[in-house]
């Protein structure tokens, strides 16, 4: 899996995704209809404009990841594009539903990723959804963020511009937001240490005591 993914070919990413299953007669997509896309103002964050030269060296990098590839609509020969996740990567089509809404909306806790993939991949609940987020972040696709202040769901990112230089980042569009720390996992207690400290701080109280006593014996006996 390639980690360094600037944010135009993540953002053409999860357009292809979600136009594939939200509107399919439309899909494969126009270099006018990507762009329009990315710069929907609805269901994306950040908003962005990008423009057709941009996409066209989003979309050549993809091709070269073999991400994605120019091909023909079914009644048109315009150039169109489509996204090759389906062979490139392990992912079926409710993992994809999940990375098209991080790539295009950013961190989500997983009520939020229940709402906004319905349209593409309606899951059995939430918990449906959890255990979908437990296989991409087995396969290191994405991964859990800690909560932010106030905030009572975690948040979940995708990783596939955890490697990116800045320095790659095309002139005009925005450089990916640092996520909070990933979540370490919480560590584990043995009880029998804990048992081991209480009586080793017990001890030391009675030590601590005993010696009080005999001071105050010597001073008595005139030691």
């Amino acid at each position: 899996m390639d980690r360094d993914l600037d944010p135009v070919e993540v953002r053409v990413l999860g357009c292809l995704i979600e136009k594939q299953r939200t509107t399919p007669d439309q899909y494969p997509l126009s270099l006018n209809a990507l762009r329009n896309a990315c710069n929907q103002t609805t269901n994306r964050n950040p908003i962005v404009a990008y423009d057709e030269e941009m996409l066209r060296g989003a979309l050549q990098k993809l091709g070269r990841r073999r991400y994605s590839r120019l091909t023909t609509g079914h009644t048109s020969r315009a150039a169109k594009y489509r996204h090759l996740l389906d062979e490139a990567l392990p992912l079926d089509a409710a993992e994809q539903a999940i990375m098209a809404v991080l790539f295009l909306r950013g961190e989500q806790t997983p009520g939020e990723l229940k709402q906004r993939t319905e349209r593409m991949q309606p899951f059995d609940g939430i918990e449906g959804l959890q255990d979908c987020l437990t296989g991409l972040i087995d396969k290191g696709f994405v991964s859990e963020l800690a909560r932010r202040p106030g905030q009572k769901e975690e948040r979940f990112k995708q990783n596939m511009s955890d490697d990116l230089d800045p320095a790659d980042v095309p002139a005009g569009a925005e450089m990916p937001a640092v996520a909070a720390a990933v979540v370490p996992p919480p560590p584990r207690r043995d009880e029998r240490l804990d048992k081991l400290e209480g009586d080793v701080l017990a001890l030391r109280t009675e030590l601590s005591a005993l010696r009080d006593e005999f001071a105050a014996l010597r001073a008595e006996l005139g030691a």
